[in-house]
């Protein structure tokens, strides 16, 4: 006795709904938006840098006025840190990502370069302005380093979920999703622990 069309229909949406939800429908946009979010939690944390450095400047340029070609270096840096931006949806482009690194990067150096102004002017280092700042830019940059890892950690998440099975079915069919790209290093063998002469 064939099987009535209602009772076909019964037993087959349940199973396209199982299939269907199995393909990443929910699960790839959720990935991609919270790799877009720690991506925003990077920015956010760049921006705090930027709007920090003219404030470590101007205190640093009251006490030493020689030092101008260093202040000006870290002034530069920030003006091409801040001149690139990479959107949400330029992350999936490996190219702009090391573009924007490496202006972070340089700025990064600059205040390097800077803090070690302050060993020449003992007056600096006890000022309780500059020690403060320093204090913001050192946390800063910590908080630098850990949105980056929990970007390239939501990267990963989302990178994976597009590549296995099931929802790789799912991102190829209804959302085209390609992977996003991760933070690299910038320096030259970085995986190497620098060494420390006194």
């Amino acid at each position: 006795m064939p099987m009535p069309p209602r009772l076909r229909l019964a037993l087959i949406a349940p199973l396209a709904a199982l299939t269907v939800s199995a393909c990443g429908i929910n699960s790839i946009p959720t990935a991609e938006e919270g790799a877009k979010a720690r991506w925003a939690d990077v920015q956010n944390e760049y921006q705090r840098r930027a709007d920090l450095v003219p404030n470590l400047v101007a205190t640093v340029q009251g006490y030493a006025q020689q030092e101008k070609s260093v202040l000006t270096a870290v002034t530069e840096a920030r003006a091409r840190a801040t001149a690139i931006t990479v959107s949400p949806d330029q992350l999936d482009d490996p190219a702009k990502l090391r573009q924007l690194n490496q202006a972070q990067g340089e700025l990064s150096q600059a205040l390097g370069r800077l803090l070690a102004v302050t060993e020449n002017y003992p007056d600096l280092k006890s000022n309780a302005n500059f020690l403060a700042l320093q204090s913001q830019l050192e946390g800063t940059e910590n908080r630098i380093a850990i949105a980056r890892r929990d970007y390239n950690q939501a990267v990963q998440t989302y990178n994976t979920r597009i590549r296995t099975f099931p929802d790789a079915i799912g991102a190829k069919i209804f959302y085209g999703a390609k992977p996003m790209a991760t933070f690299e290093a910038t320096t030259p063998n970085a995986e190497k622990a620098p060494t420390v002469q006194f």
